[in-house]
């Protein structure tokens, strides 16, 4: 009976009254919920299918085999971890967006057909965008468009691919690719788009900074771990992964060490770390795919951690920058404490669960005689242990005392960081039983005396760099420029050479662009009337309506 119940479909149904209950009765259901579906999960048995008939289509809107169950427990469980993190949040719309999102999440990892897969991927976007805009800044409304705007283009791909993968094969079925034709690469390149891989990465360090305190607990779940899950089961062994992964792993430790917003570091790490997966599923190997899937794993709760303590501090002090952060040990020392736990986690300390993960992946370059992959991979490790476990908390909690003495996170925020802790610390020290439900079996052992050693000389010595390079290491008060400056600012000129060529255009040409605008001019006054997040756009922006419109023309144009 429990696999006729689809889980995301059980998070969908209980997402709505999340919109209506108030008080103790929504905190309730927000933790019941994700427990229930937690509960679901765990019961789907191994090699479950449920395939039906829509439309002279075969479909199987679920399948649970060893690698869609993986992630399908660490998304139920975040979820589940993140709503204890928000339960002070009086905000319906957030906490329906994060469930659907939670949901859609679910239903991309348990779809075992492409149209499913496409659905919950469609459903992933709205719903994840609501969590930037939720904060409601005009920074987050920006940010908010500029993800949308990325991701639309990211789902028409994967549309576009399905159709043509259809027409080629006359098959529906989510499994792995062949190389080499349009299909191959246009889904490729959307899965590539999600799991943030440069040059098209940008959206997330430009967006996930300006989400609300507790939504970006959740976008650091969902979309770029949904993004690995689906290049492991439609693209292992692919070469390109490999080369791309490791870019991925030293362009965001590189970016971590430039920005100044303690947030924006860590969704640089984002990036470096979801490379380790993506350098995995091109390896290919029962070891290598075994390891992504456990750094994944691993990686969503000490993510989650570090943001939830970045979130603390930019709640408790309304500040976010290293330049304007010092000395908050003094008072928030709890939050300090379980912070560093989140940073010894991704950078592989002994006893903590990156190591444990992570190392999974780089011995699989190993043992595939890999060293250039290797080497990158370990340097970036270096990269990672002093910007996100040195860098970040000496500069925000330790150093020069800011004068700041915000109080101590509430009990919720504070129990949320210490489950997620816990569970670094005891994956770490006791791995056996995330091995046991990886989608490989695998005979792998973390604790030997040569990755002990190799280990922690690296940490120590990146320690020792760290103290004496100090003076030049801390916050810059400055913008840095990322890759997608290039598409833009040549993107705003082309918006503001069409205007002007619609100005200078004949009357009959202006009038039919005009009709258009003061249409989505109208819509957007409905919407605004509506409570819709739009209410701070400036509707007399010839540029921004002519922005929307090429952006529609293009999703309908190439949709069909």
């Amino acid at each position: 009976m429990a696999e006729w119940l689809h889980p995301a479909l059980l998070l969908i149904l209980g997402a709505l009254p999340l919109g209506v209950l108030q008080g103790r009765s929504r905190q309730v259901w927000q933790l019941a919920l994700p427990l229930l579906v937690l509960l679901l999960v765990v019961a789907l048995p191994d090699g479950t299918r449920v395939t039906l008939e829509f439309a002279g289509v075969e479909l199987t809107p679920l399948r649970a085999d060893g690698l869609s169950l993986i992630f399908a427990y660490i998304f139920a469980l975040i979820l589940f971890i993140g709503n204890i993190f928000a339960l002070q949040v009086d905000d319906g719309a957030q906490h329906v967006a994060a469930t659907l999102y939670a949901a859609s999440g679910l239903g991309a990892v348990l779809a075992g057909d492409l149209i499913t897969l496409y659905v919950f991927w469609e459903i992933m976007m709205i719903s994840s965008v609501w969590l930037i805009w939720r904060r409601r800044r005009q920074a987050a409304y920006d940010a908010g468009f500029r993800y949308l705007i990325i991701h639309a283009l990211g789902g028409m791909l994967l549309l576009a691919g399905i159709i043509a993968y259809w027409l080629h094969t006359g098959s529906l079925a989510f499994e792995p690719l062949a190389g080499g034709g349009p299909a191959f690469w246009l889904i490729l390149v959307a899965f590539l788009i999600n799991a943030a891989a440069p040059p098209l990465h940008a959206w997330l360090p430009d967006a996930y900074p300006e989400a609300t305190v507790t939504g970006t607990v959740f976008l650091s779940a969902f979309t770029t771990k949904t993004a690995v899950y689906v290049l492991a089961r439609g693209f292992p062994d692919t070469e390109l992964l490999v080369w791309l992964g490791v870019l991925m792993t030293l362009y965001g430790v590189t970016y971590a060490f430039l920005v100044n917003d303690i947030r924006r570091l860590l969704a640089y790490h984002i990036v470096s770390q979801v490379g380790y997966m993506v350098a995995g599923v091109g390896l290919g190997s029962a070891l290598a795919i075994s390891g992504t899937a456990a750094h994944a794993f691993t990686h969503i709760l000490y993510k989650a951690l570090l943001l939830m303590g970045a979130g603390a501090v930019l709640q408790m002090t309304g500040r976010s920058r290293l330049t304007e952060l010092g000395g908050l040990y003094r008072s928030m020392p709890i939050t300090f404490l379980l912070y560093m736990v989140g940073g010894l986690s991704i950078s592989a300390f002994p006893l903590f669960s990156g190591f444990v993960s992570k190392t999974m992946i780089i011995e699989a370059a190993a043992v595939e005689g890999r060293a250039v992959v290797f080497l990158l991979m370990t340097l970036a490790g270096v990269g990672t242990f002093m910007s996100t476990t040195l860098k970040l908390p000496w500069y925000t909690f330790m150093g020069r005392d800011a004068g700041l003495r915000p109080p101590e996170a509430p009990l919720n925020m504070r129990v949320a960081m210490g489950i997620a802790a816990l569970l670094c610390f005891v994956i770490g020290i006791l791995p056996g039983w995330l091995y046991a439900i990886l989608p490989y079996p695998v005979d792998y052992n973390a604790y030997t005396a040569s990755h002990l050693i190799k280990e922690m000389e690296l940490l120590l010595f990146t320690g020792l760099a760290f103290f004496l390079l100090l003076g030049m290491l801390g916050g810059k008060d400055k913008l840095s420029l990322d890759l997608d400056w290039f598409y833009r600012v040549p993107g705003k000129q082309a918006v503001l050479a069409l205007r002007n060529w619609i100005v200078t255009a004949d009357g009959a040409a202006r009038g039919a662009f005009m009709r258009v605008f003061r249409q989505a001019e109208d819509a957007t006054t409905h919407l605004r009337l509506s409570g819709w997040p739009l209410k701070s756009w400036p509707t007399g922006s010839m540029a921004l309506w002519t922005a929307i419109v090429l952006a529609m023309l293009l999703v309908f144009g190439l949709g069909r």
